[in-house]
């Protein structure tokens, strides 16, 4: 097993009202009367009330190109997962030098270098560190970035990863599209970044490190959903790809899979205490409930995050775990971590709490 030994967030400073957001957006999304009121409709119905943003609210009024907005996107990508990995790193208490792998994942702009090669001279990591670039996983990500370092950590009980996830999501809404897609993902998604340090289970004993053993892992891809989420590159940018139709592969899908996980782990929905959900939108996170049949507030870190930040595509889930690890738990103690993505694709992660353990503080 691994065990999660820090996570920490990072946000950009400019934050606004959802409805500042809507006020400056709406007209230039939408220019018929009638598609900026579905859009403003849309946008209070997401039950978001703030979102960060990397830029000044005014400026994306501006029109950039691809080329512009990924420019932004490397630079300001940079400094938030500096941030981010650099206050996960020192919650772990874990010295940049002793990172073995960094995977890190986006899917709202690109890079080459990765970013990731550019975050090991700025935390001071070694030059031979292993790096793993990920993208086009979206949503996903986060849930499985923790799955594939746990991947790696069971073949090195004493070794060190950093998973860092940032997503620029304001970056890709495309002015003069009033298409339902875009209308959906202007008022939903926001900019965030963070950080996760896990440690193969022979340095977690000899480290005495407190947080949630993984102890499993599921991927699920699911047939035919290709075309239900994701993103369409275009001159202006990534177009957002984003239907009803996500609600419908979880009714079908999603339940079975994550009974059928737990089962194979001598678990059912009743043994698990911690739900870490991906706030994907009060429709997905109505279906995750729905399909479990959880009781109310199972979810309540999933909706508190989404309304404080809105959904950060592969950050969101991670930014749940953060506020999850404040708070104490009880030895022993289950916990199912999962998000769904483009694909579609599910993850699963189950987490137990050590019995020694105190609360994680990733305040």
């Amino acid at each position: 097993m691994s065990r999660i030994a820090g996570v920490a967030t990072a946000l950009p400073e400019h934050a606004y009202p959802q409805q500042a957001i809507t006020d400056v957006l709406a007209p230039m999304v939408a220019h018929d009367p009638a598609r900026q009121a579905l859009m403003r409709r849309m946008h209070a119905s997401t039950r978001v009330a703030t979102r960060h943003l990397v830029l000044p609210l005014e400026q994306y009024r501006d029109a950039l190109t691809f080329g512009q907005t990924n420019d932004r996107f490397v630079e300001e990508a940079t400094r938030l997962a500096e941030a981010a990995a650099s206050t996960a790193l020192l919650r772990a208490g874990v010295r940049a030098d002793e990172v073995d792998l960094i995977v890190f994942t986006s899917v709202t702009g690109v890079s080459a270098p990765s970013v990731d090669a550019l975050l090991v001279p700025r935390l001071g990591m070694r030059e031979d560190v292993k790096r793993m670039p990920m993208f086009g996983l979206g949503c996903v990500a986060g849930a499985s970035g923790i799955a594939r370092v746990h991947d790696y950590l069971e073949g090195h009980p004493d070794g060190v990863a950093l998973l860092v996830s940032v997503e620029l999501c304001s970056l890709t809404v495309q002015r003069d599209d009033d298409s339902t897609d875009n209308l959906v993902a202007s008022g939903l998604f926001g900019d965030g970044g963070a950080a996760v340090v896990l440690v193969g289970a022979h340095r977690a004993v000899r480290d005495g490190v407190t947080g949630p053993d993984v102890v499993a892992t599921r991927s699920r891809l699911y047939p035919g959903s290709g075309g239900v989420i994701g993103f369409r590159p275009s001159e202006t940018g990534f177009r957002v790809i984003l239907t009803a139709g996500v609600v419908d592969v979880i009714d079908a899908n999603f339940a079975d899979d994550a009974t059928a996980f737990l089962d194979d782990q001598g678990l059912a929905v009743p043994d698990v205490g911690t739900w870490i959900a991906h706030p994907g939108g009060p429709k997905v996170l109505d279906a995750f409930q729905r399909g479990l049949r959880l009781p109310d507030g199972a979810l309540d870190r999933s909706w508190a995050s989404m309304a404080a930040v809105g959904n950060l595509s592969s950050s969101s889930v991670l930014f749940v775990l953060a506020d999850e690890l404040r708070q104490p738990h009880a030895g022993d103690e289950h916990g199912l971590l999962f998000a769904l993505g483009p694909g579609v694709s599910a993850e699963f992660v189950l987490l137990r709490w050590p019995r020694a353990a105190a609360a994680l503080v990733a305040a």
